[in-house]
């Protein structure tokens, strides 16, 4: 179903995030803004406020923004476009490519990062923002100069997070060497073409004067424009510039990977659009109480997986004159793509808040997966053993570790005595929870409450049940 459908008061929800868009302007964070919020169908709400350059126009959907550090996305799906295609091995140490950057970790024996540590921001590489965030333009001689001349290096390779703009960078140069083409040229013919996304390029002089928004600094209570970089070395760090209707293309195309009917096309296959959005690097806490989803990095993009609403996953750019920020939700197929031109300031909040307000307002969806049919036997089955014992039904189904770790006869007295206390089950309204591909419960009515009775499913095929326990809960679910 379109998200468009199922939000509540959708005119409303526009209003409230154009109106978190709008106060940014009004506060002074930021000369102009432009969002739209999207679903597998395209454009659902969007908004724009203040201006995108000296004229004092407001930005649209149209209007070509720096998309900053969003570019790291693209160049993640280019190395692994090279490693689908055969010709790169993503465990190859970057030393390989690029034999001017000398490991110094560990000290003793020192490690040289790998092309997957590195699209990990596991690289043990320090953070470098203000530094990188200038270098765009310098040529590929210049970078290796810079390596020559030493690195430090904040951790291990492979141990820890770091987020690192060298790293990428790096990744560049191997998309270089490997392809014989400048990193813009193989991003444009491999990705942007075939996908379509004519709005999204490196060069911004193509771009007409009227359609850019221009980029700002504040200082002294003014708005300082400040000049565009050109391409160079840098460009894979954050050198692209799009609109927002492209870039949430860019955005449905990731997202569309998780679909039953995912096609792989003729771009980067489905599992590796996966692959992309899985943690591949953890993220820990950094206060001791914790957080409360699991985070991390894949390849190119940040991963969290919320207690909440599933997996969110997400990318900021932040470049002088610019930041930008994109973030979806992979459980409901929608997501925000937002813009504001001044430096650094921190679009991910509202955009963030502008997110959570559409996923708040989707209507509370009980999700109980399909019981799949190669364990729908298997299901009927239970349900028959725990009306009634019999251990010709119990060696059907379970696996023969399970007499071992308690043998039938306690396991039947186990459940006597829970029926025993609560009632007789009423198999006629039990109800499956389908948990994931090995787990679920049966949940049984009785005379007082519910048995869950918990299974867990072993590897083999047919399925069977490994473990099983049964217990009694006031709870449905």
């Amino acid at each position: 179903m379109p998200t468009l459908n199922r939000l509540a008061n959708a005119a409303t929800l526009g209003s409230e995030i154009c109106q978190i868009f709008r106060a940014r302007v009004e506060e002074g964070r930021t000369p102009g803004a432009c969002f739209v919020v999207f679903d597998e169908t395209g454009s659902l709400l969007n908004g724009a406020a203040g201006k995108k350059n000296d004229d004092g126009v407001q930005p649209d959907l149209q209007t070509f923004f720096r998309i900053a550090s969003c570019t790291k996305s693209f160049t993640a799906a280019m190395i692994l476009i090279l490693r689908d295609r055969g010709e790169l091995d993503l465990d190859t140490p970057i030393t390989h490519f690029v034999p001017e950057l000398r490991p110094m970790l560990p000290p003793v024996t020192p490690v040289a990062p790998t092309i997957r540590m590195l699209l990990a921001m596991a690289g043990g590489l320090p953070t470098d923002n203000p530094w990188a965030d200038r270098l765009e333009a310098i040529s590929g001689r210049e970078l290796r100069g810079i390596l020559a001349d030493g690195i430090r290096f904040q951790s291990a390779p492979g141990s820890s997070f770091e987020y690192s703009n060298l790293g990428y960078a790096l990744l560049g140069q191997v998309i270089e060497e490997v392809t014989g083409l400048t990193f813009c040229d193989a991003v444009a013919e491999a990705i942007l073409k075939p996908l379509g996304l004519h709005a999204t390029r490196f060069d911004f002089t193509a771009v007409p004067t009227a359609d850019l928004a221009i980029g700002y600094r504040r200082a002294a209570g003014e708005w300082v424009r400040l000049p565009f970089s050109g391409p160079g070395a840098f460009s894979c760090i954050g050198g692209l510039i799009s609109t927002p209707l492209d870039l949430a293309a860019w955005v449905r195309w990731l997202i569309s990977a998780f679909d039953a009917d995912a096609e792989d096309g003729n771009v980067l296959s489905a599992a590796s659009r996966r692959e992309m959005q899985q943690i591949a690097c953890p993220i820990l806490p950094t206060n001791s109480a914790g957080s409360a989803c699991s985070r991390g990095y894949g390849f190119g993009l940040h991963v969290d997986e919320d207690d909440r609403f599933g997996r969110i996953v997400y990318h900021s750019g932040g470049y002088p004159g610019f930041t930008s920020h994109m973030r979806w939700s992979v459980r409901e197929r929608i997501g925000i793509v937002a813009f504001e031109n001044a430096t650094y300031c921190a679009t991910r909040e509202p955009a963030a808040e502008g997110l959570r307000k559409v996923l708040d307002s989707l209507p509370e969806v009980k999700r109980v997966p399909e019981v799949k049919s190669d364990i729908s036997h298997l299901v009927e089955r239970l349900k028959s053993l725990i009306g009634e014992w019999d251990d010709e039904i119990a060696n059907e189904i379970f696996h023969s570790n399970v007499p071992l770790d308690c043998p039938y006869q306690e396991r039947a007295s186990e459940i006597m005595t829970l029926t025993g206390q609560n009632g007789r089950p009423d198999m006629s309204l039990a109800e499956i929870v389908v948990k994931d591909h090995t787990h679920f419960d049966l949940m049984v009515p009785c005379g007082s409450g519910v048995l869950r009775c918990s299974a867990q499913l072993g590897p083999t095929m047919p399925p069977r049940i490994q473990a099983l326990t049964v217990s009694h809960t006031n709870q449905t679910a």
